[in-house]
């Protein structure tokens, strides 16, 4: 287990801050399709754990923007992001796999576009 853990610390030290971002997006999608599946399996329990996962990750992205450098773009992802926190938290409490959905949408067109950015 803990090469496993040295090894994410690795990929983690050594990636771009745009790298990192897509690992973030990427890890937000991730859990929050294991959200979806938890829901459909009835399990309360793991929703909740992979919400906030999803939740914590979108919480960093919105945190590392820096406003002063990212001038309007940073804004509106601010604002994005604060969409999908709103809109994460009605799904949690409704179970809602739609809005979830909505999410996951919206987090892959802006992984694609780190990626066509990043290389």
């Amino acid at each position: 287990m803990q090469g496993i853990a040295a090894y994410k610390e690795h990929v983690t030290a050594t990636q771009s801050k745009g790298g990192l971002v897509v690992m973030l997006y990427e890890g937000a999608i991730r859990f929050l399709k294991q959200a979806i599946a938890a829901i459909e399996a009835g399990d309360t329990v793991e929703k909740g754990r992979c919400m906030a996962k999803a939740r914590a990750i979108v919480d960093e992205l919105d945190t590392s923007l820096d406003l002063e450098v990212g001038g309007e773009l940073a804004v509106d992802l601010r604002r994005l992001y604060g969409f999908m926190r709103r809109h994460l938290a009605a799904a949690n409490a409704a179970r809602d796999a739609a809005k979830i959905r909505d999410v996951i949408s919206l987090l892959e067109e802006l992984n694609e576009g780190w990626k066509a950015v990043t290389g």
